[in-house]
């Protein structure tokens, strides 16, 4: 996993004070990466369109432009010139070499097409000739870079429209914005630069963190003299929807738990793996309820059931439409993971605060909401679910980029609760079940064959199954 700040200026300011790394350092090392970067995909000779803002971000393209200038065919394009005293100096620098800006009417596809217009500062809306030039550059062909965040992309989301690239090169850290929902297909594939100093130097301390598959750890059985018990016993709570239940159930099964019961009213056809009860079994070690449950458990079951429980839980779905059930969230001492998508998570807001939000808000303010939860229930680990799915705990936020479309599809979160209740019943944490439940999630669903369309909740419970030889 890597760290994620909120900005990286107070980190650049390190480096100017503590480090004595000058400005113009860390603008030739953040150029070089770029420049390393396109000489490892594209071979000399290949055309590259850099277009440069006024500011410290064109400055680092001008760089580009100069380091790239004589064994490339370069085109460097500043329609708004300089302003900044490092853009100037640049400029200066590059035209020593014998470069000539272009003039936008002059603008061309190339082979490359770099973005270096706004870097992480921009607050505001994009004006009409910066959105002029961001369609233009989108509807060229060449492979598409954008320099340490692409232009449009803010902390709250698109500001109106975005240069759409096809990787992202940020500069010495990587920043929350990279990983808001609405930004994700702008800034495509993310690689992180270093600025001439280790990482661990230049960046220090971070509450949040972004996850790789690498982190994935799956509850592999190494020891030999164990039997079913051994894996936990998860209780699946099976609603008025019973495939819901079901697939969370098979999840469960097959993400490494002992033994796993759905909880019904009455009989249902399920995979004979499966238990059935009409309560809650006394050996059980993890609970999982919401998945399709509508109003089909009344008050004194879920009291005497769920409420009273000590075990570790998974809450999902209609459990965010209920005042009862979300009361034991006050429950310090158990366990509890919570998943809501954003239409839930407005749903339990207001019932736990009595603030209306909207999915709009929730979406543009991702990290905000989160982190506002964590701050009246830090014991409780929390999943937001969406493009890049956020899990905290305790000031603890980690970010799974690595989702992908073939998941939006209804029954995709029963399979991760599902997983989640697995591995609780298994013994872990709170928050170690949520960040392995969902890298197995979204590993098995890269996995998959198939079309990208055609993706089914049971296919995903066959992939994670198969996890562990890849």
């Amino acid at each position: 996993m890597q760290k994620v700040f909120s900005e990286c200026y107070t980190l650049d300011q390190k480096c100017y004070k503590s480090y004595g790394l000058t400005e113009d350092i860390l603008m030739e090392h953040a150029a070089s990466g770029i420049a390393n970067y396109i000489k490892e995909h594209f071979v000399k000779g290949s055309s590259v369109l850099i277009v440069a803002g006024a500011g410290n971000n064109g400055a680092d393209g001008i760089v580009l432009a100069r380091q790239l200038y004589g064994d490339y065919e370069v085109k460097l394009c500043m329609p708004f010139g300089t302003k900044s005293d490092m853009s100037t100096l640049q400029l200066s620098r590059a035209t020593g070499l014998g470069m000539q800006p272009i003039d936008l009417l002059s603008l061309t596809d190339a082979d490359v097409v770099v973005d270096a217009l706004f870097g992480a500062g921009l607050n505001k809306a994009l004006d009409d000739k910066t959105q002029h030039i961001i369609h233009q550059l989108n509807s060229f062909k060449g492979h598409k870079i954008a320099c340490d965040i692409p232009t449009g992309v803010g902390v709250h989301g698109l500001m109106p429209v975005a240069f759409m690239a096809d990787v992202t090169l940020t500069m010495g850290a990587r920043v929350e914005a990279l990983y808001i929902d609405e930004n994700k297909d702008a800034v495509g594939q993310i690689h992180c630069i270093d600025l001439g100093i280790s990482s661990l130097l230049y960046a220090g301390e971070s509450q949040v963190y972004v996850l790789e598959e690498s982190d994935m750890q799956l509850p592999s059985r190494t020891k030999q003299n164990s039997h079913k018990g051994t894996f936990g016993h998860a209780a699946v709570l099976c609603g008025e929807k019973e495939g819901a239940g079901i697939m969370s159930g098979m999840a469960s099964v097959s993400f490494g738990a002992g033994l796993t019961t759905l909880v019904v009213h009455k009989n249902i056809i399920a995979p004979p793996y499966l238990m059935s009860s009409t309560v809650v079994p006394d050996n059980a070690s993890a609970l999982a309820i919401g998945m399709g449950l509508g109003g089909h458990f009344e008050s004194e079951f879920l009291e005497k059931y769920v409420l009273q429980s000590h075990l570790p839980i998974v809450l999902d779905a209609d459990c965010f439409l209920s005042a009862e059930i979300l009361s034991m969230l006050s429950q310090k001492t158990r366990k509890i993971v919570i998943t809501p998508h954003p239409k839930e998570f407005v749903s339990m807001w207001k019932i736990l605060t009595r603030e209306e939000l909207t999915i709009r808000e929730v979406q543009s303010k991702r990290f905000e909401m989160v982190r506002m939860f964590n701050a009246r229930y830090p014991h409780v680990t929390i999943i937001l679910k969406g493009a890049n799915t956020l899990i905290m705990q305790e000031e603890h936020m980690y970010i799974n980029p690595l989702g992908s479309s073939r998941l939006s599809k209804g029954g995709s979160g029963d399979v991760l609760s599902g997983l989640i209740v697995s591995l609780l019943a298994q013994g872990y944490t709170g928050i170690d079940a949520a960040i392995q439940a969902s890298l197995a999630l979204v590993s098995a669903s890269h996995n998959y064959k198939g079309a990208s369309y055609a993706m089914l909740p049971t296919d995903i419970i066959d992939e994670v199954g198969k996890l562990e030889k890849m």
